[in-house]
Formats: C-alpha cells, structure tokens, sequence
C-alpha cells in the first residue's frame, strides 16, 4: 500500500522543477512598466530577460522567481521601462559623419554662419571637403540665402557644400564649383534648381537634383572612414534609447558598413536599410540572390522622392507658395517615372517608401500606390508615405483604407512651425502634420526624426507631438493644437507602428515574452510628468538584444 508524500518530500519536488524553470540573465526592476500593447499608462511591474528576448513581464513577485544569483539586476528607481525607440527615418551614417564635422544648425546669424566654417576649415588639411552642416537661414530674420562670396575669403583651400538643415539645398564655395567644373554655362538638371544672378552666375545654392551637381564629384569616403562614422551614430543612438532605425536613401556602400560591423560583431541597433527607388532592379536581384538579411542588418525596400521641402520652397502644392507668386514647387522626377519605378519594385516584392512634402505630391503618391496595388492584387505591402507633411482632407482617409504609413517626423512641425505660414496659408495648415486626423483614420502612424535635418532624440519627438510648442515658443498651447496627440499615442508611433512599419512586429516593438529584449529605461515616467517637461527626461539604461548597451552616468 502506497503512501501519501510527506510535506517534505513535496517541499523538495516543488523547489526541485522551480529550479528546473527559465532563469532570467537580466530584470529591471523598480520602475513603471508600458509593454507598448496599448495606449494607456504603465503599471509598476519589471521585466525578466534571458537569451536576449523577453522572458516574462509581470509585477515583482512573479518575476523574483526568475532571479537567480547569476542574474544582472537594474534598478529603475521609479523611471518608465518600455520598449526600445525606433527611429522610423534616418539617414544614419550621414548623422554619423555630421558628429565629427561643422555644426551650423544653431548658427543665428551670417556672421557666426561665417566664423564657423572659418573656424572649421582652420582644422583642416588643403582639399579636405567640408560638408555637412545643417544650416537654417530662417534663424537670420529676413537674411537672403547664402551665398559663396560670403565664404570663399575663409575656406580658400578646401571645397565646400554644406547643407540646409531639410536636406533639398546646399551652398557650395568657388572651389566646390571649380572642383564641378560648375560655370554659368552649365545647365540646371531636370527637378533642380541652380540660384543665379541677374548675369546667370551660380550664386551657390544648389536645390534637390541640381546637387548632384556638386555631389558627383565630392570624394567617396573610405569604408574606414563610414565605418567610424557609423560606430559614432550607434554609440549617439544608444545614449537616446534608439534601438532600431529605418536607413533611408542608403547607399551600398552604407549597406557594407552596416554589414561589416555585423560581422565583427559591433552592433547595437537593429537596421532596415532602404535603398535608392531608381535601383529597384538591383535591389530585387540582391534579395533574391542572397535574401534580404537578419534581424540585425536588413534591406528594407526602397526609397523614392516625389518632391523637395517647404523650406527649401521646392515641396509640390497644389497652389502656388504664398511668398512666392504663381511658384507651387518641383517634382523631382515626372510621374511616369514614378509611377514605372513603384510599379516594378512592387512587382518584385520590394517594400515601396516615397517621400512626400506638398500637398499636390502626397495626393499623387497615393493615388499612384491605390492603382498599383489595384492592379497588382492584394499582398501585405504596407506601402510607406516619408514625412506626409501636408496633406489635403480627403486624403487622409486613404492611409487608413490602404493601409499607407504615414512615417513622420513630430519635430519638424515645431520646427517649421516658426515660419510655414508665410508659406501656406492658414487654410493649408489645418492638415498640416495632421497627427490627430491620421490616428483617427486608423492609419498606422510612425514616427521617427528624418536626423540630421532634425535631432535624433525620440524624446523630443514626444514633446512636439504633444505640445506642438514651436521652438520659437510663441505657441505655448500648440501651433494647430487640434492636431495633438497623447504620450501613448507618441510612443506608440515610435515603437510598434515603428515595427509594423519595418514588418518586424513580430520581433520587436512591444515587452512581450518571445520578443526580443530592446527595452529601454528612463529616468522619470513619461505619463507623470507635465508635458511641457517631457525633453528633459533621459535615458537611464539601453538594453538591445538583452545586452546593455548604454548606462548613463550616476
């Protein structure tokens, strides 16, 4: 006759397949946890990581029974635990280059603009470029765009081309123009603009398809010099929290340096690479070839241009600019072009992102993804639409029923928000980076900063799509306010709608268990701080792939 087991004997049975169960490598403990699976607040809780993905969320006592004495503990002292950030769009290794060259984004007048480059040029050996830069003549209050002769008397050895901050234009010093063999007899290329005096003169300011102009001849960086460059923007990245980033506009040999890191083993952020729209054919044989990638380094699809930016006065409207009579801006390739190029990478199975400013350019690229998707029958496209600024009302429904993704950058609209309406009028800006409207057309919004042309800081990304505080701040309560939308809704976009965007929704992009473990872990809790405070919060810890990866300093 059997016997019942003893409490002891259950004791050790139980303790016995306990220590049977999953252990965890690393917990977060101590803070507020927002699993990104919805809207609303976090709740105090911590997060068991183990093999590099997620192992467990819940609150302290179910995840103490993953702690062992092996196990790495981080204390969130009261911050937000979440996922990590994902950058929607970049051009990363760009960004790279620019944190060892001139800053001029903050450059408040021509004379410091001047010092700058003076200052910059003296660091430097005879025929080294200087690019780069970021300029913003709108901080000059009424200022005329640069010019060369402003900067040829203090960068006489070396060619210059350095960039506004939006990327569609850049001024070039003589020595860059001699370099192009650049002379008034030269022709302005197809989707371009050349600036030029009453005599036909090049002035200096190249806009969208005329840089190439310049750019044809700047010297292709070394792969140890991208290499460096992208080592730099992951270490900047990792301090923000950035997890993973969409690489827009990537070159080849972007791809190669991303792959060359991989191999040794350097990687801290997760990127989907998006490579020139025009190159479809090569894309779509490299993929079929040799695949798209990992989870680690992949090829995303590729990335187009429909027009240029309300800065630059070159993004396509309908009506015509309000400062500049009968002007209603530049497509940079025909629509032919464009609609040939999305028509064959979709027919290759290739993931399409366009990037779209005006009004008249956005209804276009809509009207061009609804008739190709018509045409070619339904799949899981999840067509992306790059920056979506300005929009017309009966556009916007279409990201929702198409399923488009509207990836934006919130900073731009505080940033541009200083100065847009003297572009626009205010008829035109109700629809302006229409956050509100999109989340209420069930569109799947991302967001992301478009960096160099904005900060990499998705914080600050949160702050203007809350606020829309202008950095001029003479919008206390938000410039077209109706468009805001809350803290969630914001991480949101720069979480899960980041990961759907990439088709890695299954991977990452949420704290669930079997995800991978890309948390990051910030000082404060974001739902309980004013908003107006929500810039000064940072981050404590980056984890990516279970492995911190950033800790800020005590």
């Amino acid at each position: 006759m059997s016997r019942a087991p003893s409490l002891t004997t259950l004791t050790i049975f139980v303790l016995t397949l306990a220590g049977c169960g999953p252990k965890a490598d690393l917990v977060i403990q101590g803070g507020t946890v927002w699993t990104g699976l919805s809207t609303g607040r976090g709740r105090p809780g911590a997060v068991a990581i183990a093999n590099g993905k997620i192992l467990a969320v819940g609150d302290s006592t179910e995840i103490a029974r993953y702690v062992t004495s092996a196990t790495q503990v981080l204390r969130a002292d009261g911050g937000l635990v979440l996922p990590g950030f994902a950058d929607g769009h970049t051009h990363f290794i760009d960004g790279g280059f620019q944190l060892a060259s001139v800053e001029l984004r903050d450059a408040a007048t021509p004379q410091e603009f001047i010092r700058r480059l003076k200052d910059f040029a003296a660091t430097l050996q005879p025929g080294e470029w200087i690019t780069g830069g970021d300029w913003d003549h709108e901080l000059w209050r009424g200022t005329p765009l640069p010019q060369r002769d402003w900067i040829d008397s203090v960068t006489p050895n070396n060619p210059v081309f350095v960039n506004r901050l939006d990327g569609h234009m850049a001024l070039a010093n003589s020595a860059a123009l001699r370099a192009a063999a650049v002379t008034r007899a030269t022709a302005t290329p197809p989707g371009g603009e050349v600036v030029r005096d009453a005599t036909g003169e090049p002035l200096g300011i190249f806009k969208d398809q005329a840089m190439d102009l310049i750019w044809r001849v700047f010297p292709e960086p070394s792969p140890e010099k991208r290499d460096s460059a992208l080592a730099r923007a992951m270490a900047h990245a990792a301090s923000l929290g950035v997890t993973a980033t969409a690489h827009m506009s990537a070159s080849w040999a972007d791809l190669a340096s991303y792959r060359r890191m991989q191999q040794a083993g350097r990687m801290t952020l997760r990127v989907a690479v998006y490579l020139p729209l025009d190159q479809w054919h090569g894309v779509a044989d490299t993929v079929t070839r040799a695949g798209q990638g990992d989870d680690w380094v992949r090829i995303g699809g590729v990335k187009g241009y429909m027009d240029g930016s309300a800065g630059s006065r070159t993004a396509y409207f309908f009506e015509p600019f309000s400062d500049s009579a009968g002007y209603s801006g530049l497509m940079q390739h025909t629509e032919t072009e464009m609609r040939t190029w999305i028509g064959s990478a979709d027919s290759a199975g290739l993931q399409v992102a366009v990037h779209a400013i005006g009004d008249r350019a956005n209804a276009l690229l809509l009207a061009i993804y609804d008739s190709v998707a018509r045409v070619h029958g339904t799949r899981d496209r999840r067509f992306r639409d790059e920056h979506a600024q300005h929009l017309r009302a009966q556009e916007i429904p279409l990201f929702g029923s198409l399923r488009v993704v509207p990836s934006m950058q919130p900073y731009h609209a505080i940033d541009d928000g200083r100065w847009l309406e003297k572009r626009i009028e205010p008829i035109r800006i109700r629809t302006t980076y229409a956050f509100r409207s999109l989340i209420g057309a069930d569109a799947p919004l991302a967001f992301g900063s478009d960096w160099t042309v904005a900060p990499l800081d998705p914080l600050l990304g949160v702050y203007a799509a809350v606020t829309r505080r202008t950095l001029d701040g003479r919008h206390p309560g938000g410039w077209v306010p109706d468009q805001k939308i809350t803290v969630g809704e914001a991480l949101r976009a720069y979480t899960y709608g980041n990961a759907w965007a990439m088709f890695m929704d299954q991977k990452w992009g949420a704290l669930v268990a079997g995800r991978y473990a890309d948390v990051v872990v910030l000082n404060r809790d974001l739902f309980g701080v004013p908003v107006e405070q929500i810039g000064s919060v940072r981050v404590r810890y980056t984890i990516v792939g279970g492995k911190v990866v950033y800790s800020a300093s005590p």
